[in-house]
């Protein structure tokens, strides 16, 4: 995935996935922006005229004196707040306006800075060309206009205008750091990445609870009504695995479909992947079990177990067609008065080994978008077909809303089940995950 060419599309979903990260790196540079404009206010500029006795070709000359080292030097003690030679010369700009007249503007911090900088100059420049050390003779100007007001960006409008800046700047700045980590992330999001990760297709996907307390999954088990969109997606599921929900109702079904639904630890959100899928079973009619069987990671769903040990209280709106067990044997756990029964495995993420369950009809893998990657599905796949099982699909909880692909695979090209061709299956798995990898 990270190797793949970024279209624009694709970078739209990227960055609405980081949208957090785009956002605070805007606000970051929104912030920086309206710091910088009260660090630096705007510089106001005021302007005095001088004017020449007469007419003269050498305009040119005069520009040059009136900002020459001489005219700045007498009028440094008369600037306000005090400062240096350097600093004066590159806040004055002299400049003709006619063959007799010259403007001479200052900057300043205030108004009154500005002001009193030019009107300084001015006076120290008359002064200086009327005295016998003017280099173009004794000439008599005088100040036509002295400085008064100024002009400039004001504060406020600084402000916003440098907050605009940053807030771009943060902007484009976010975009690019949720492209580049987009890169590096190799953990699958969206439903044909998954299901051609080890070419298993997806049976269904709907959003789930996120229960994070005993409390939480006991709420869960007993009130659950999926959207009808999600509803549709939970039965055409069930017809994929060959779950008749019609003949199954009251248990008129002859023998027991059951199910596995794998998980892994370090993927919390697919872990009511089971439990849902029980629970929505039960709400059809159909006598369901629901298992929590023995678990490689029992840490993972300590809360879960929990609220399922506990027998259901008289005020409790648990399903009447759902039963919940803890089993830590095998057959132990089947019921034969229900129709389908749910096993809820949860595996280790990272060396997955399939917990002696009860034997089931068929074995699902539980994910949740951008949790995992395809080396994790590989080897939770090869976990399934080391344990001699076959793996019938794949389902996906907290689909992305902007994920447009259907996760199901050309028949032509969808794998066998993995108990059916192990070694084939897992080879394609592995090989697909190691591409990814690279």
């Amino acid at each position: 995935m990270s190797e793949q060419a970024l279209d624009l599309r694709r970078s739209v979903r990227i960055v609405w996935r980081h949208k957090v990260l785009v956002a605070l790196v805007s606000l970051l540079g929104l912030f920086i922006g309206g710091y910088l404009a009260v660090l630096h206010p705007p510089a106001l500029t005021s302007r005095a005229v001088v004017v020449l006795p007469h007419p003269t070709s050498s305009m040119a000359t005069q520009v040059v004196i009136a900002g020459s080292d001489p005219v700045l030097s007498r009028a440094l003690p008369h600037v306000s707040p005090a400062t240096s030679l350097a600093a004066l010369r590159s806040e004055v700009r002299v400049r003709s306006l006619t063959t007799y007249l010259l403007s001479i503007s200052a900057k300043g911090r205030t108004a009154a800075q500005a002001e009193g900088t030019a009107n300084a100059v001015a006076n120290s420049y008359v002064s200086y060309i009327g005295s016998a050390s003017s280099p173009v003779g004794r000439t008599k100007a005088s100040v036509l206009e002295s400085a008064s007001g100024a002009s400039g960006t004001g504060r406020t409008q600084q402000l916003v205008i440098y907050a605009l800046l940053g807030l771009v700047f943060g902007l484009l700045l976010g975009i690019v750091a949720a492209l580049v980590i987009s890169r590096a992330d190799r953990r699958l999001r969206a439903r044909d990445e998954i299901a051609k990760s080890i070419g298993v297709s997806i049976l269904a996907s709907f959003p789930v609870g996120h229960p994070v307390d005993a409390a939480g999954w006991t709420k869960l088990l007993e009130y659950h009504e999926p959207g009808a969109m999600y509803a549709w997606r939970l039965r055409y599921a069930f017809q994929q695995l060959g779950i008749a929900n019609a003949s199954m109702k009251n248990g008129s079904r002859g023998g027991n479909f059951s199910l596995t639904v794998v998980s892994l630890s370090s993927d919390p959100r697919s872990f009511a992947l089971g439990p849902e899928l029980a629970v929505f079973a039960a709400s059809l009619g159909i006598r369901t079990a629901l298992v929590i069987g023995p678990l490689q990671d029992t840490g993972a769903t300590a809360a879960l177990r929990t609220a399922c040990a506990v027998p259901p209280s008289a005020e409790s709106k648990r399903p009447g067609q759902l039963n919940v067990i803890v089993s830590d044997g095998g057959d132990a756990a089947i019921l034969p008065d229900v129709s389908l029964t749910v096993v809820v495995a949860v595996v280790d993420g990272m060396h997955p080994e399939i917990p002696d369950t009860m034997r089931t009809t068929a074995t699902v893998l539980g994910v949740s978008a951008g949790a995992v990657t395809a080396e994790q599905l590989a080897r939770a796949a090869s976990s399934v077909a080391a344990a001699g099982r076959e793996l019938t699909g794949i389902l996906v909880a907290d689909p992305e809303t902007t994920d447009r692909t259907t996760g199901q695979l050309p028949r032509t090209s969808r794998a066998t089940p993995v108990a059916g061709n192990a070694a084939r299956a897992i080879t394609d798995a592995i090989g697909i995950s190691t591409e990814i990898r690279r």
